[in-house]
């Protein structure tokens, strides 16, 4: 199956008409022709069936037959990550995390942060391409760079949770998730978390957590978050 997007689209919706580019992938890469049917998702639960009226690589047209709500995770996953040295690894992450699963991801900018400045609409384009990849009709919220400080005085009603590597006590994440809950993690650069903004985290009720018994890259703790997170919900 091929997903396509169009944030336009709700229920009341009757047609669509696709972008050059699309009409192009449709009728020219795709070969549909008048009478196929198109899967779309307007990245908020929906999934519409169109059925082409007109195929042409210059303009394609199609009618709504039929929409359908799908049906969500049992639990909320926010990742608030320090972007990477290597901007790659952040887009890895991006693209992984959007396949196994989360709700909402942050860039948060710390003390020993290399990268302060984000590509958004890069990464935007990143967490459509994973979902439409792997079939979901939930586009992750993708919210602006801002400093750690900021961020972990906003009001939060979730489990709140630091991942960081100083030799503190720290509980293994598997012990502290419940299923079926509201998570947010915090998930720092190549230099860790300062030593500063560690307690100010914990001062705002974040539990810290370690993700093994191995010091991991910040792209790939981030998913191992993820992955856990979606397997104790499994």
């Amino acid at each position: 199956m091929q997903l396509f997007y169009n944030q336009t689209l709700n229920i009341s919706s009757t047609e669509i008409k696709f972008s050059r580019e699309e009409s192009k992938h449709i009728a020219k890469v795709l070969r549909k022709n008048e009478g196929d049917i198109l899967h779309i998702t307007n990245g908020k639960g929906f999934l519409f069936l169109a059925r082409i009226t007109f195929s042409n690589p210059s303009q394609c047209h199609a009618i709504i037959t039929s929409h359908q709500k799908q049906e969500n995770r049992k639990y909320r996953l926010h990742l608030a990550v320090a972007p990477t040295k290597m901007n790659d690894r952040y887009e890895w992450f991006l693209e992984k995390a959007t396949e196994i699963g989360i709700d909402e991801i942050t860039p948060i900018i710390c003390d020993h942060s290399e990268r302060k400045i984000i590509k958004h609409d890069r990464f935007e384009r990143i967490l459509l391409s994973a979902m439409k990849q792997s079939l979901q009709c939930y586009l992750p919220k993708l919210n602006p760079a801002i400093p750690f400080s900021d961020f972990i005085t906003q009001e939060n009603k979730d489990q709140l949770l630091i991942a960081h590597c100083e030799e503190t006590k720290k509980q293994s994440l598997k012990n502290v998730i419940t299923s079926m809950s509201s998570t947010t993690i915090l998930i720092g650069p190549e230099g860790d978390f300062s030593k500063k903004e560690i307690d100010e985290a914990l001062s705002k009720g974040y539990t810290p957590i370690t993700l093994g018994e191995t010091r991991l890259r910040t792209e790939t703790a981030a998913i191992v978050a993820a992955h856990s997170i979606a397997f104790i919900n499994s």
